[in-house]
């Protein structure tokens, strides 16, 4: 079984605040995420392993965007917070 067969997807977008590297300028930003919610029932078909790995997920989210674009220079940073994965 694929990971994607025990969670629901859905896009959203947060507002953080971070500087640029580049000018040190300050601004709010929309990083795009993906929650990732577990469905109610494991897959029809699946295993006694696929139902154990089904038990011991949760829910959590994935950070998609990894680079930002500064509205004031109009360089490339990358986001500087090393976390991509949250658990809700």
């Amino acid at each position: 079984m694929n990971e994607r067969d025990f969670f629901d997807e859905k896009q959203e977008t947060k507002r953080a605040i971070f500087v640029c590297p580049h000018c040190r300028q300050r601004g709010e930003y929309e990083v795009r995420w993906l929650r990732r919610t577990k469905k109610s029932a494991p897959p029809p078909g699946a295993s006694e392993q696929d139902r154990l790995r089904f038990a011991r997920s949760r829910d959590y989210m994935v950070r998609v965007d990894d680079v930002l674009v500064c509205r004031h220079c109009r360089k490339r940073f990358e986001i500087p917070n090393s976390q991509s994965v949250v658990f809700i």
